[in-house]
């Protein structure tokens, strides 16, 4: 019974910070772009493929 003394106070401090943070990232721009992040790696992938293309196959002279 006395861990409830422990318990409702550590988990209102956990839910002031998680509230302080989310508000942190709202106002400084964490949620302005949601679409590029998630088309990142397949840009990355592209660019592995076009750069491993370049070292398999040697220029045409």
């Amino acid at each position: 019974m006395n861990i409830i003394l422990i318990m409702i106070p550590l988990s209102l401090l956990i839910l002031i910070g998680a509230v302080t943070a989310f508000f942190w990232a709202v106002n400084h721009d964490q949620f302005e772009d949601l679409n590029s992040p998630g088309l990142l790696p397949i840009a990355d992938a592209t660019d592995e493929e076009k750069r491993r293309e370049g070292e398999t196959h040697p220029p045409v002279r």
